[in-house]
C-alpha cells in the first residue's frame, strides 16, 4: 500500500495535497492513514474551538455591557440572536468551501477571517457606541459559526465509517468547548477588574496561532469535491430534513443555551455579571466534553437507541427547569439548566453519528457492498452535514427569541421553558417512529420473506 501523496495534486494548486486516500482500506488505514487523519483532526480541532470562542463572543461581552451601554435585556437576547443566525447561515457556504480551497486551505482561510470581528469589536466595545453598531459586528462574529461546518466535512472525508463517530464527536467537542473556555477567560478578567478588550487582545494572537498551525500541519485531499448532485439528492432526502430537526434539539440547545444562560441568571435571578460568570461556563464545558462519548455510545449502541433516550432527559430537566423556574429557586435552576447542558452536548455526538449510518445503511439497501456503499454513504452524508448543521444551529435562535418574547411578555424564563419541553417531545416521538419503530417492522418483513436487505436504521 502507497502512502499518500502530498505533492501538488495538479499545476497552480498550492498547498499539501493528498492524491491517494482509501480510509476503508485496513491495511491502508493501519499503515498511513490513521496518523495522518489523527494530525488533521487535531489541528482542525484548534481552529474550530477558536471559531466557537469568536462565534460566542457576544454571550460574553454582554455580560460587561451595564446600564451605561443602554441596551436593555430585550436588545441583549436580540443581539444574540442575530449572532446565532449568521453562525447558521454561513454553515452551508463553508461545507462547499472544503472542496474548492481544499480542508487545509479553507481552514487557514477561516481562521484568519476571524480576525475581522475580534478586531472589530475591541475597537468598538465601548459605552456610547449604537446599538445598531453593536449589531453589525455582531453580524460578523456570526462568521465563526461556519468554521464547525467545513471542520466536520473535512473530518468526516478523513475517517472509516467505523471511526466516524468517535472522530466527529471528539472534532466537534474539542470546538464546542471554545464556549466554556472563552466564558472562563472572562470570568478571570472580569474578577481580576479587567474590561471586555482585555479578552478580545488574548483572541487576536490566538487567531493567528491557529492559522500558522493549520498552514504547517493540516493537509488537502485531492478526491474532496463538490458534487451538486449530490448536493441536490440529499436536499432531497427526507433523512436529511428529519436529522436536522432532530439536531436542532441537541446542537440547537446547547448554543442557544451558551448564548442565553448567563442574560437568564442575571434577569430572572439578579445575579450580578460576575455571579453569572461563575456558573456560566459550566453547562457548555460539560456538554462539549461529553460530545465524544455520545458519539462513542452511538458507535457501541446504535445513535437512534442513544439520541431517543436522551431526549427523555432531556425532557425530564426541563420539566425540573419549569419548577426551579417557578418557584424561584436559583441552586435547582442551575442544577437543571447544566444537566440540560450535558445532555445536549451528549445527543449532539449520537445524532451526528447517525447521519454517515443512515446514508450506508441505504446503500446496502440498494444492494451496493465494499467500497462502493461506503462512496455512496460518503457522497450523500458529507453533501448533507452542511444542510443538517445550518438548521440545527437556528435551533439557537430560535431559543435566544423564545427567551426574549418570554421576559417581555412574563418577566422570565418560564414561558420559553415550556416552549422547549414541548419541542423535546416532538424530537422523541420523531425519532422513535423513524428510526426505531419503523426498523423493527421491517425486521420482521426480511424475516418472513427473506427478500433483498431492507432499511433497518435501529443500529445507525
Amino acid at each position: 500500500m502507497t502512502a499518500p501523496s502530498t505533492a501538488p495534486a495538479s499545476p497552480g494548486r498550492g498547498g499539501r495535497w493528498i492524491q491517494q486516500w482509501d480510509p476503508e482500506d485496513e491495511t491502508f488505514w493501519k499503515e498511513t492513514g490513521e496518523k495522518v487523519a489523527k494530525r488533521n483532526l487535531l489541528f482542525s480541532v484548534l481552529s474550530e474551538h477558536i471559531g466557537f470562542s469568536i462565534w460566542t463572543l457576544w454571550s460574553v461581552l454582554v455580560l460587561f455591557m451595564g446600564p451605561e451601554y443602554g441596551l436593555t435585556p430585550a436588545d441583549k437576547f436580540l443581539l444574540t440572536s442575530m449572532v446565532t443566525l449568521v453562525g447558521a447561515v454561513v454553515r452551508v457556504p463553508y461545507t462547499f468551501a472544503v472542496a474548492i480551497f481544499g480542508g487545509r486551505n479553507w481552514t487557514i482561510i477561516s481562521a484568519s477571517l476571524l480576525l475581522i470581528p475580534t478586531i472589530a469589536a475591541f475597537t468598538v466595545m465601548k459605552p456610547g457606541t449604537s446599538f445598531n453598531t453593536f449589531l453589525l459586528i455582531g453580524l460578523l462574529a456570526g462568521i465563526g459559526g461556519g468554521n464547525f461546518a467545513s471542520s466536520m466535512t473535512n473530518i468526516n472525508a478523513f475517517f472509516p465509517l467505523r471511526k466516524k463517530g468517535w472522530a466527529l464527536g471528539l472534532n466537534a467537542g474539542g470546538g464546542n468547548i471554545g464556549v466554556p473556555v472563552i466564558q472562563l477567560a472572562a470570568l478571570a478578567i472580569i474578577g481580576a477588574g479587567g474590561g471586555p478588550r482585555v479578552l478580545l487582545g488574548i483572541y487576536i494572537p490566538l487567531i493567528v496561532v491557529a492559522a500558522v498551525l493549520a498552514a504547517l500541519c493540516m493537509d488537502n485531499i485531492e478526491n474532496v469535491k463538490n458534487d451538486t448532485g449530490a448536493a441536490k439528492d440529499a436536499a432531497k432526502d427526507g433523512h436529511t430534513w428529519i436529522m436536522a430537526f432532530l439536531y436542532v434539539g441537541t446542537f440547537g440547545s446547547f448554543i442557544g443555551y451558551s448564548f442565553a444562560f448567563g442574560q437568564v441568571l442575571q434577569n430572572q435571578f439578579g445575579r450580578t455579571p460576575l455571579e453569572a460568570a461563575y456558573v456560566t461556563f459550566i453547562g457548555p464545558l460539560l456538554g462539549s466534553l461529553i460530545r465524544p462519548v455520545g458519539g462513542a455510545l452511538a458507535d457501541k449502541y446504535g445513535g437512534a437507541k442513544i439520541t431517543l433516550y436522551n431526549y427523555v432527559g432531556m425532557g425530564v430537566a426541563t420539566a425540573v427547569l419549569i419548577a426551579a423556574s417557578m418557584q424561584k429557586s436559583l441552586g435547582l435552576f442551575t442544577v437543571a439548566f447544566v444537566v440540560l447542558f450535558v445532555l445536549s452536548g451528549l445527543g449532539n455526538g449520537s445524532t451526528y453519528k447517525m447521519i454517515p449510518g443512515i446514508f450506508q445503511t441505504k446503500a446496502v439497501a440498494k444492494g451496493l457492498e465494499g467500497e462502493a456503499a461506503a462512496a455512496y454513504g460518503r457522497r450523500l452524508s458529507g453533501a448533507s452535514m452542511g444542510l443538517i448543521g445550518a438548521v440545527g444551529a437556528l435551533g439557537g435562535v430560535g431559543i435566544n427569541l423564545a427567551f426574549r418574547q418570554s421576559f417581555l411578555s412574563y418577566g422570565s424564563g418560564t414561558g420559553a421553558f415550556v416552549a422547549f419541553l414541548a419541542f423535546y417531545a416532538a424530537c422523541f416521538v420523531v425519532t422513535w417512529a423513524v428510526y426505531l419503530r419503523r426498523s423493527a417492522a421491517k425486521d420482521t418483513a426480511t424475516a418472513a420473506t427473506e427478500a433483498k436487505p431492507q432499511l433497518n436504521y435501529a443500529e445507525v
